[in-house]
């Protein structure tokens, strides 16, 4: 490695102060409920308990865990408190080999199993299977194996969004959306002081924690998330292209680095977003999945979300046809309205433009037995016409 690779490879990580190795521990040991589908009872589980359960059992079965590490909103809560942002899920990545598909139900058989130790006590667990266990505490189970990227995840249900996800991951190409969200926490240290040391952390005595950013270069990524200022590269590479985080951080307040470079990136989201999401029900899926996932106990951002996503997705789309683009922010418009009507929030009708698809009759010139309402739509509609499409009161 040359003297200039080993420098830019210094850049990407940091020691964490006292302030933030005691957000962390408090991270590490808040208690956070995983809820049970039916009559399974709710399992009180600490981040650092699971992880060294986890870790433990994968060990007994051969499998070794070159580190763990804390990952997403989190991280960057306990790096920068006041970033306005919070955290939700618990984002914890075990790195592991995952060689083939049985290391991947080797994994999966672990998380599960390790679930029992947090049944209640009178619980009889003789019975309780893995399949079992998966259908009642298992909210998302993810499995990605290609040539360049090797991960399994398993989201842990938990009813206000607080989800624990456990990724175990052999190799990830990208590891972020934004240098916002790029950074990663180093947890070992701080749970082997948990194991060996008698004496209680002060500043003067706490174990030294090391914090990465996957973005490049650390002191730049937290001086964005410290400004509130956006930034990313090749969104192209992203799933979705980040255009729903995207409109998140813009709905919180963060803004730009450069407006001009910003909307050249757009484009690359929306053209990712709908090569992933072609399909009209697959883009209200991941839509209705979002706004559920990360926005619980923040209900009344919905509806600004689903405005700014309008407004990016009608600026910059350009790898949609004509019908398809305006089906897509056709069901943006739906989805708000429905947001809206949750909050009891619908405006005035005076506010409110209702779109339907004439009758072919309609198109004759000789035909003008329609009254055109002059009203304000509810999102302002680009100013292209279309000739098909008629507003009505």
């Amino acid at each position: 490695m040359s003297p200039g690779d080993a420098s830019e490879q210094s850049r990407r990580f940091c020691v964490l102060s006292w302030e933030q190795v005691q957000r962390l521990d408090s991270i590490l040991g808040e208690t956070v409920p995983i809820h049970g589908r039916g009559n399974f009872p709710t399992l009180s589980v600490q981040p650092r308990q699971i992880v060294q359960v986890v870790r433990a059992r994968l060990e007994e079965q051969g499998v070794i865990v070159r580190d763990v590490r804390l990952n997403g909103s989190a991280a960057s809560h306990v790096l920068h408190q006041d970033t306005g942002l919070g955290y939700k899920d618990l984002d914890l990545i075990f790195g592991v080999s995952l060689s083939d598909d049985q290391a991947f139900h080797l994994v999966k058989d672990v998380v599960l199993d390790s679930l029992l130790d947090f049944l209640p006590e009178g619980v009889s667990k003789e019975r309780i299977t893995a399949l079992t266990l998966k259908e009642a505490y298992v909210q998302k189970l993810v499995k990605v194996c290609n040539d360049t990227d090797r991960w399994s995840l398993i989201s842990l249900s938990n009813n206000t969004g607080k989800n624990v996800e456990l990724k175990f991951v052999d190799s990830l190409r990208r590891q972020f959306e934004f240098s916002v969200d790029s950074f990663q926490i180093g947890l070992d240290s701080l749970l082997l002081f948990d194991r060996c040391s008698e004496t209680p952390m002060s500043e003067s005595f706490h174990p030294t924690v090391l914090g990465e950013s996957v973005y490049g270069d650390f002191e730049e990524a937290l001086s964005h998330l410290c400004e509130k200022i956006i930034a990313t590269r090749s969104p192209e590479e992203i799933r979705g292209g980040g255009l729903l985080k995207y409109c998140h951080l813009l709905v919180r307040g963060f803004q730009p680095r450069s407006e001009t470079e910003m909307k050249s990136l757009q484009r690359y989201m929306c053209s990712r977003f709908f090569i992933d999401f072609s399909d009209i029900s697959e883009q209200q899926r991941k839509l209705e999945a979002y706004l559920q996932n990360h926005f619980a106990g923040m209900e009344h951002k919905r509806y600004d979300c689903l405005v700014t996503l309008y407004h990016v997705v009608n600026e910059s789309t350009v790898c949609l046809m004509g019908h398809e683009r305006r089906q897509t922010l056709n069901l943006i418009s739906m989805l708000a309205l429905r947001v809206l009507a949750e909050q009891n929030a619908i405006p005035t009708v005076t506010n409110v433009t209702c779109y339907y698809q004439p009758a072919p009759y309609v198109r004759d010139i000789n035909f003008n037995n329609y009254y055109i309402a002059h009203v304000q739509p509810l999102i302002h509609t680009c100013s292209n016409s279309y000739q098909t499409w008629l507003p009505c009161n």
